[in-house]
C-alpha cells in the first residue's frame, strides 16, 4: 500500500501539530514502516536530494558506503595546520585542522556550502554559515566579522537540542546531525540562522529515531556573536517510531529589511518535502515576530500548466510534484517571491534532457501565492558516473576536459533571484544551465537525453567538445508575471559569464544579490584560470554590472585555483555558494581546497615516542586536501 507523509508538525506559541488533512495528506501505520533511505528514493530524488542528506544521513548512499581511505604513501607533514590566508583571501571558519583517521576522512576537518549577509545598517557587519564537521557529524556553522571581512571569530549555533515535548512525549528532543544553512538581516539589526536538524535512524545508531526539523535562530544585538537558545522550530517531522516515510530537505531564509514594507522585518523559509510517493513540493512559512513562532506551511509549488508532465507520479496538491532548490527573496514593496527548479516540463523529444526554473509571488506577506511562472528553462550538468570512469552513482558533477576523472564531487544547477532595490518591478534570476550561448548544439554540443540507470543527464562533447556551464540571466520588468527566459531560449539568453576565458570553460555555484544602488554581484566557480577545465581545479570569480542586463564585469577573487576536494572521497564539497553583498563591496564566500590535510602517520607511534603527523595522497590528487571556508573583499569601481 502507499504510505504519506506524517503531519507536520508547526509551532505556534508551543508546538502545534497541523493535521494531515489539512495539508491533503493520508498517514499509514507506523508498523508496516520500513526505512525510508537513500535507496527508497526514486531516481530523480536520489539526483536531487541535497548532498547533506544524500551523503551524511543515509548510510545506504552509495557515495557513504564506498567512502575510501586515503592511500597509504603517507610522508612527515610540511604544511601548516592551521594557515589563516591565502594572499587576499582570508579564513572565515576559525577553528585549526583537526587530525583524522585517514578512512574518515572530512569528519572533524570539513566545512563547506556557505550562505553570508551584510548588515543593512553597518555594512562592516557580515555574518556567515556553512556545514560545519570539526566536532566529526555535520553542524550548522556560524562566524561572524566587525570589520568588513578583514578577521572573523566563530560563533557556537546551540543546536544540540528542542524542547516541546513533541517528539515521542519527551520534553527534550536530541539532535544527531545538522547542516543546510542560510543568514540574514532584518531593518532593526537581528541576525537570523537557518539549521536543518536530523537524527539518522537504526541504520547508524541503536536509536530508530529520524526525526527533523528546521530551526531558526536569532542573534539580538550581538551581531552574530550569540544565538538564542534553542532554535524556533519552523517545520518539524516526528518520526521517533523511525518509520522513515518523509524527508524534510533544502531550505533557505530571508528576511524582509526594508523599512518601509508592509511586512518590515517578516522572517520567511522555503523547503521541499519528499514524499515517499515520489513527490516533491516546495512549502513556505513566515513569522511576524521576529522567528519566535512560525506559520503554517503554505504551498509554493501549486499546479500549473507549466508542469505537462506528471512523471507518473501521484498529484495530491497538483502536477508540479517534483520541485527542489528553492529559494526565498523580497522586493522593496515587501513582494515575497520563491523561485525553484521543476522537473516536470515535457521533453520535446527523447534527446531532450531540459529542465525548467519556476517562479511563485506572494503580495500578502507569504499567505498566498500567484500561480508559478516560468522563468527559463536550463540543462543540468551531466551524469557523473557516465563521463568519469564510474564515479559518484547517480549524481551529477563538473567533469574536467581530456582523460582524467578527478572531479566527481556532486553538483547541480539552481537558481538565486533578487529584486534590483530602485526598480522594484525588476527582478532578476540567475542559474547555471549546460546548454548556453557558449554551447550550442552547433559548436559540439549536443543534449543525448538521459542516462536511463541513473536519470543523470548525457552530451557530447562533455569530455573532448565544447560543452561548458555558464551563469545565465532570466529578467522580469513587472514584478514577476513574466520573465524573458519564459519566451526565449535558453542558448540565447544573456549570460553572466561574459569574460573571454568562459566561452569553453564551466562557471557553476552562483551566489547574487544587489547592492543599495542597484549593482548585481554574482559570484561562483570558474575554471577559466590557467588549466583549470583540464586538471578539475576551480577558483571564485565575482562579476558585477550597474544594469542587470550587463555589460558585466569580472575580477577573480582567489589569489590561486583551488584544487578538486578529495575529503568524502572526492564526492561533497557543498551544494551551493553565497555572497555577502553592501553599498561598496561584494564579499563572496567560499569553500577552499587548497589546505594541506593532515594524518597520523601509520606506525609511528611507539613507546615513548608520540605518533608524527603526516600528509597522504588522495584517490584523486596527490596530496589530501582540506575543506575551509575563505571570503575577500571585491570593491566596486
Amino acid at each position: 500500500m502507499t504510505r504519506w507523509p506524517r503531519p507536520l508538525i508547526i509551532p505556534a506559541i508551543g508546538l502545534t501539530v497541523l493535521s494531515a488533512a489539512a495539508l491533503g495528506l493520508s498517514t499509514a501505520p507506523t508498523a508496516t514502516a520500513q526505512p525510508f533511505g537513500y535507496t527508497r528514493l526514486s531516481k530523480i530524488q536520489q539526483r536531487h536530494v541535497s548532498g547533506l542528506l544524500s551523503t551524511v544521513l543515509n548510510g545506504e548512499d552509495p557515495a557513504t558506503g564506498g567512502r575510501r581511505a586515503a592511500p597509504n604513501t603517507a610522508r612527515p607533514a610540511t604544511a601548516a595546520p592551521c594557515a589563516d590566508r591565502f594572499g587576499a583571501n582570508v579564513k572565515v571558519n576559525q577553528n585549526c585542522l583537526n587530525i583524522a583517521d585517514a578512512d574518515l576522512q572530512g569528519r572533524g576537518q570539513a566545512q563547506n556550502e556557505t550562505w553570508a549577509a551584510a548588515d543593512p545598517n553597518n555594512p562592516d557587519h557580515i555574518i556567515a554559515s556553512y556545514n560545519d564537521y570539526r566536532r566529526g557529524d555535520g553542524t550548522c556553522g556560524a562566524t561572524y566579522s566587525l570589520d568588513g571581512a578583514k578577521s572573523w571569530t566563530d560563533a557556537t549555533t546551540p543546536d544540540g537540542f528542542i524542547r516541546g515535548g513533541s517528539f515521542g512525549g519527551a520534553p527534550r528532543e536530541y539532535w544527531q546531525s545538522g547542516g543546510d544553512t542560510s543568514v540574514a538581516w532584518d531593518s532593526r539589526g537581528n541576525a537570523y540562522l537557518s539549521c536543518q536538524v536530523f537524527n539518522r535512524g537504526s541504520g547508524t545508531s541503536p536509536d530508530p529515531d529520524q526525526s527533523s526539523a528546521f530551526l531558526v535562530y536569532r542573534s539580538t544585538g550581538t551581531n552574530g556573536s550569540s544565538w538564542n537558545f534553542t532554535g524556533r522550530p519552523v517545520t518539524t517531522h516526528d518520526d521517533t517510531a523511525g518509520a522513515g516515510n518523509f524527508l524534510l530537505d533544502k531550505q533557505l531564509l530571508t528576511a524582509d529589511a526594508n523599512p518601509r514594507s508592509p511586512f518590515r522585518d517578516r522572517v520567511y523559509m522555503s523547503w521541499t518535502t519528499f514524499a515517499d510517493d515520489g513527490t516533491g513540493y516546495i512549502y513556505e512559512a513566515h513569522s511576524a515576530d521576529y522567528g519566535e513562532t512560525f506559520s503554517a506551511p503554505v504551498l509554493v509549488s501549486a499546479d500549473s500548466p507549466q508542469c505537462a508532465n506528471a512523471l507518473g507520479l501521484p498529484t495530491p496538491r497538483g502536477r508540479c510534484n517534483q520541485n527542489q532548490d528553492s529559494q526565498p527573496f523580497v522586493g522593496p514593496d515587501g513582494a515575497l517571491y520563491v523561485v525553484y527548479n521543476n522537473f516536470n516540463n515535457s521533453e520535446a523529444s527523447p534527446a531532450d534532457n531540459h529542465n525548467q526554473v519556476l517562479l511563485a509571488r506572494s503580495a500578502d506577506g507569504g499567505q498566498t501565492f500567484s500561480a508559478p511562472v516560468l522563468v527559463g528553462a536550463y540543462n543540468e550538468l551531466p551524469d557523473c558516473a557516465t563521463y568519469q570512469n564510474g564515479q559518484d552513482p547517480g549524481r551529477a558533477c563538473v567533469p574536467e576536459k581530456g582523460p582524467s576523472a578527478n572531479s566527481v564531487f556532486r553538483a547541480s544547477n539552481y537558481p538565486i533571484g533578487g529584486v534590483d532595490p530602485r526598480h522594484g518591478n525588476r527582478v532578476v534570476v540567475t542559474y547555471g544551465s549546460y546548454l548556453n550561448r557558449n554551447s550550442q548544439e552547433s559548436t559540439g554540443c549536443v543534449p543525448g537525453g538521459f542516462n536511463p540507470a541513473s536519470a543523470g543527464n548525457l552530451y557530447t562533447g562533455v569530455k573532448n567538445g565544447t560543452c561548458n556551464n555558464d551563469i545565465v540571466l532570466s529578467t522580469s520588468a513587472n514584478a514577476g508575471t513574466s520573465f524573458t527566459g519564459g519566451s526565449t531560449d535558453v542558448r540565447a539568453l544573456p549570460v553572466v559569464t561574459t569574460a573571454g576565458g568562459q566561452a569553453r570553460t564551466d562557471q557553476f555555484w552562483q551566489g547574487a544579490a544587489f547592492a543599495p544602488d542597484g549593482t548585481l554581484a554574482v559570484s561562483y566557480y570558474d575554471r577559466q584560470y590557467g588549466a583549470d577545465e583540464n586538471l578539475g581545479f576551480a577558483d571564485i570569480t565575482t562579476s558585477f554590472s550597474a544594469n542587470p542586463a550587463g555589460p558585466f564585469e569580472h575580477t577573480r577573487s582567489t589569489s590561486g585555483s583551488m584544487p578538486p576536494p578529495t575529503q568524502f572521497s572526492g564526492t561533497f564539497y557543498g551544494d551551493y555558494a553565497g555572497i555577502a553583498v553592501t553599498a561598496k563591496a561584494a564579499f563572496p564566500v567560499w569553500s577552499d581546497t587548497r589546505p594541506t590535510d593532515l594524518f597520523l602517520c601509520p606506525g609511528t607511534a611507539t613507546p615513548g615516542t608520540p605518533p608524527q603527523t603526516c600528509q597522504a595522497g588522495a584517490p584523486n590528487a596527490s596530496v589530501a586536501n582540506d575543506e575551509d571556508i575563505y571570503t575577500t573583499r571585491v570593491g566596486f569601481p
